[in-house]
């Protein structure tokens, strides 16, 4: 694979113009990885809401042209300078956040919060020298939270790519880049379900079926799902879930109902829908004594929680987390090599599959919401 080493390779690529408008498919000039950097032969993406989030540019600095996708597989095509944990021919996940290993986070137990390579959405180019390693006709086209897979081949920093197990099928295993690790991280990380617990999971898209999928793998008893729409509880059933409480079929806060149901309280809660009332509910609705909330949902950035100081001093812990607690180098193999055994299921997450061709109907599918995880074969 390394007889393109050194060289510009161009491919296809889709690329996002302007907010909001349907990829191109165009061909594109990829650099060659300079010292720290990865390129990656993609041979697998999907689509995640957070690309069609910045993709619409809602809320944030819109940067365009640029290449998004952030959920892949793929091979190792070359390495640069100084680059020793992966090497050519290797089979590897990008990752939207890395693994310096050199950082007190990095070298902390406790967290996956890398200082130098902790996701950052606003910046399109590389760490290394402030520059795209994507271009067309000599203009830059930015990069994405430092993955951008919608491309034939992509530069990553090192520190963002998790060798995995060459048998791993990567049109499988992909999904692991993001969503699914964030959500089954969260349950079976950090709330820590025990074995014939109770488990209540506030939000039933890709995220949340994975925290309840990793409630379901803890062994917990009863998993109660807590949507907005109720048609989401038929395919949540499959990752787990066995009660389901809609709030708006209720005339008091859902923490109150779901205490009622539960006799006080569920021993473990995990928010993923980003909704403040839904924050705030998740941590009121665990036991006293015991209950742990964990928040998952990435917020609006004027929200405030507000709650009664006497639920943390009766003993309800609410903690946070980021990408599940997993450091992508170090855990992803270990997720990767759960799914070989068979312990986790992957093939249920995955509703559709597209070619590259026509990766605008995987945003059509998300924005409709009929799918989890959408493959986009990078390959005709």
């Amino acid at each position: 694979m390394s007889n393109t080493s050194g060289q510009v390779i161009k491919c296809k690529a889709a690329v996002a113009w302007e907010a909001a408008k349907p990829l191109v498919i165009e061909q594109v000039e990829v650099a060659p990885p300079k010292a720290g950097e990865v390129r990656l032969k993609i041979l697998y993406t999907s689509l995640c809401h957070t690309d069609v989030y910045f993709w619409e540019a809602k809320g944030q600095t819109p940067l365009f042209p640029r290449i998004f996708g952030h959920e892949a597989g793929g091979i190792v095509e070359s390495v640069g300078e100084g680059v020793t944990h992966l090497k050519p021919g290797d089979h590897a996940l990008p990752v939207f956040t890395g693994e310096c290993g050199e950082c007190p986070h990095c070298k902390s137990e406790e967290s996956n919060m890398c200082d130098l390579l902790r996701i950052n959405t606003d910046r399109g180019v590389m760490l290394h020298d402030q520059e795209s390693r994507f271009s067309i006709n000599g203009k830059p086209i930015y990069h994405f939270v430092g993955t951008s897979t919608f491309s034939e081949y992509t530069v990553v920093h090192a520190g963002c790519v998790a060798k995995i197990n060459p048998e791993a099928p990567l049109d499988k295993v992909c999904v692991l880049s993001c969503g699914i690790c964030t959500g089954l991280g969260a349950t079976v990380n950090v709330a820590k379900p025990k074995p014939g617990s109770s488990v209540a999971v506030f939000g039933l898209g890709a995220v949340g079926l994975a925290a309840a999928e990793g409630a379901r793998i803890s062994g917990a008893s009863r998993i109660i799902g807590v949507d907005l729409v109720s048609s989401r509880f038929e395919l949540a059933k499959k990752f787990g879930v066995n009660e389901f409480v809609n709030p708006k079929d209720h005339n008091k806060p859902v923490q109150e109902v779901i205490a009622d149901m539960t006799n006080g309280g569920v021993d473990r809660a995990v928010e993923c829908t980003g909704s403040i009332q839904a924050m705030i509910s998740a941590f009121e609705c665990v036991h006293d004594g015991w209950g742990v909330a964990v928040l998952v949902g990435v917020p609006s950035k004027d929200d405030a929680f507000k709650t009664h100081p006497m639920n943390f001093l009766n003993e309800r812990t609410l903690k946070g987390t980021f990408y599940g607690n997993y450091k992508p180098r170090t855990d992803l193999p270990n997720v990767v090599e759960k799914y070989m055994k068979g312990e986790l299921e992957l093939e249920k997450f995955i509703t559709h599959t597209v070619p590259f061709s026509e990766i605008n109907k995987a945003f059509d599918l998300m924005l409709k919401g009929e799918s989890i995880r959408c493959i986009i074969r990078m390959e005709e």
